[in-house]
């Protein structure tokens, strides 16, 4: 996920960053982001702005999928 920090707010005086979440020929599905009770849903392939809040999300996210590939290649290779 590429991300760029501007100097831009939004309504709430949140900062906002620049995401492009990447498109592929597996992955072509936005995302969908829930955050306290507010929701995005974030188009592949496109640059967009979101709060701060939704790139945590998202890099939560990721490392928790890496954390479960590690622990799933980990295991496999002890059957």
């Amino acid at each position: 996920m590429a991300t760029k920090a501007t100097e831009k707010q939004n309504d709430q005086g949140e900062k906002l960053v620049s995401i492009r979440l990447p498109l592929s020929k597996e992955e072509k599905d936005a995302v969908y982001v829930r955050v306290n009770e507010r929701t995005w849903l974030i188009p592949r392939g496109q640059t967009v702005e979101v709060p701060e809040c939704v790139v945590e999300v998202l890099d939560h996210a990721e490392n928790a999928m890496l954390e479960s590939m590690k622990f799933q290649s980990a295991h496999e290779k002890d059957a």
